[in-house]
């Protein structure tokens, strides 16, 4: 040994040094690098799974000309922006307009206040006649609409996250995000999505509120407000919402019976309080200037009008509901028109507008959230409030769509991924083949969205002879008919039925309504919306039953030749 070599071993500082730490052995350091791919894992597939539904939401928003309802919502939402009041559109609390109205202020449209005329006439006033483009206003006013859509996927990621692991959170968020409904409604300037995804979101907060009630109780009262100054269809989830409030502090701390009335209270109070404060957002001195005559309700209906503890407004556009809940509204269903409603009529068209994959997973879902021991504390949470109010809607008199159960796939987008929480050797792969399909069901119909229907009823072609109005044809279609009869029928004779908001002469087409004149003199294409087709009587049936159909736009109008 060398003098050096010695040195270094007798000498005693030798024994200070640090001793390097010995490699981790090769499994350690494949369990390490898995957790850590793991972790960018989750937030790529939440990214990616997001970006899809944000693309296929923002392209049919581009493509889509004005629904039925959404040039009423776009001017009530600039009369806000312009003039401070409650004028338009009083059947429906502000909200949901106000956040259509953060679009409306960027793109900062012309408003002809001297204008006279009925809510719908004023928004096409201001899309049309008014120097305004309607493809840009339309867009600026949807895309708030798109973003919050996609914030309440986030939710439904958490809610069912933290009931039932990360992986049964891609799923329910994959769930969320391939809905066709979701994505067909999430794109629109309209209601139901936001009223939906509030109910959701303060569900998710009470399931919180078991941990940390003090922050959760007020966010989800304030969830619960928002969702009912949105739209008044959630009403029925107002004292159920309390009610969770009660079981989240009941599970906690048995017997404590003033904490969890106190629980109850603070939901209701803070949600009663964002009611006020988003009609005093939009008029601090609360004036009452109804564009429209508010009817006198009598009786139960009247009276619970009256105990609502909400705004003059606001009970004024109850009123205007259940008025327009006696109006005989026609309903079209499996091929059958009538006059009223069917009980049947949701659940009905859910099974139509659902993809296949989806029904199955949200039906095993929901007995695993009940069946699986671990899982029985949330159910509650998951499915009560989608029972109830699916049970409201039921009873409505206007069959009009799915819009009006948009909670449906997004709280049993939570409930179907229990399915992962089975122990059952093939769960996970039944799992994923039924998401797959869920998956390549819903991109299949891109962009047409609005009259997505499943392959057992065949498909988006084929709804209109099953459903109709928002189902199937809302008026979204005016401008890909435009296209279309310039590309394929240039100098055609154009006979034209048309349902909907948009004024087809803005759009280059120069039409002649077929019933204003005898049927032999209508010669040329016939174009007709889906769902005056579905409705279609007298004269207007004389002229299809002698028509030959020869071309289809977005499966929602049908052109026939004469």
């Amino acid at each position: 040994m060398m003098a050096s070599e010695q040195q270094s071993v007798l000498d005693p500082g030798h024994l200070d040094d640090p001793v390097p730490a010995p490699r981790p052995a090769p499994a350690a350091r494949l369990t390490a690098a898995l957790r850590a791919r793991r972790r960018w894992l989750v937030p790529v597939l939440v990214v990616l799974l997001l970006a899809q539904m944000a693309a296929a939401m923002v392209t049919t928003a581009v493509q889509q000309t004005p629904t039925i309802d959404e040039p009423v919502y776009v001017a009530a939402a600039t009369d806000y922006l312009h003039e401070h009041r409650l004028r338009y559109n009083p059947e429906h609390p502000p909200l949901g307009k106000l956040v259509v109205m953060a679009g409306i202020a960027v793109a900062d449209p012309h408003y002809d206040t001297s204008y006279q005329g009925d809510q719908g006439q004023v928004g096409r006033h201001l899309l049309y006649a008014s120097g305004n483009d309607p493809w840009r206003l339309m867009l600026w006013a949807r895309l708030p609409v798109i973003a919050l859509t996609l914030l309440f996927a986030l939710v439904v990621f958490a809610f069912a996250r933290e009931v039932l692991g990360t992986a049964a959170g891609l799923l329910a968020l994959a769930l969320y995000c391939f809905s066709p409904d979701l994505i067909a409604h999430g794109s629109l300037a309209t209601l139901d999505v936001p009223s939906a995804g509030f109910v959701l979101t303060s569900a998710w907060l009470l399931w919180r509120a078991r941990r940390r009630p003090r922050l959760y109780l007020p966010l989800a009262g304030a969830a619960l407000g928002a969702a009912v100054a949105t739209k008044m269809s959630v009403l029925p989830a107002l004292p159920v919402l309390p009610a969770l409030a009660v079981l989240s502090v009941w599970g906690v701390r048995p017997g404590r019976v003033r904490r969890a009335l106190t629980a109850a209270a603070v939901v209701t109070a803070t949600a009663v309080a964002v009611v006020w404060l988003s009609y005093l957002a939009v008029d601090p001195r609360l004036r009452s200037v109804s564009a429209v005559p508010i009817p006198a309700i009598h009786g139960p209906r009247g009276l619970l009008v009256d105990l609502m503890p909400f705004p003059h407004a606001y009970r004024d556009g109850m009123r205007l509901q259940f008025g327009l809940e006696d109006y005989p509204w026609q309903g079209y269903l499996f091929g059958h028109l009538y006059t009223g409603s069917r009980w049947y009529y949701l659940p009905a068209a859910l099974l139509v507008k659902t993809p296949l994959g989806m029904l199955a997973l949200w039906a095993a879902g929901a007995v695993a959230v009940v069946a699986v021991r671990r899982l029985r504390p949330a159910a509650p949470y998951v499915l009560l409030p989608p029972a109830v109010l699916l049970a409201s809607a039921m009873t409505g008199s206007r069959d009009f769509g799915t819009r009006y159960a948009l909670f449906m796939p997004m709280f049993l987008a939570v409930g179907g991924a229990a399915v992962l929480a089975v122990r059952w050797r093939w769960s996970r792969s039944v799992g994923g083949a039924l998401l797959l399909f869920v998956a390549v069901s819903s991109l299949r119909t891109f962009p047409f969205y609005l009259p997505y229907s499943n392959e057992a009823f065949g498909g988006p072609a084929k709804t209109h002879l099953r459903l109709h109005d928002s189902n199937v044809d809302w008026g979204q279609d005016l401008g890909r008919l435009a296209d279309r009869l310039r590309e394929r029928y240039p100098g055609e004779r154009i006979w034209l039925v048309y349902k909907g908001s948009g004024i087809p002469s803005y759009y280059g087409i120069h039409a002649t309504d077929p019933r204003t004149v005898p049927p032999r003199e209508v010669h040329g294409l016939l174009v007709v919306s889906d769902s005056s087709v579905a409705k279609a009587r007298g004269r207007l049936a004389e002229l299809i039953d002698t028509s030959r159909p020869v071309d289809d736009v977005g499966h929602s109008i049908t052109i026939y030749r004469r």
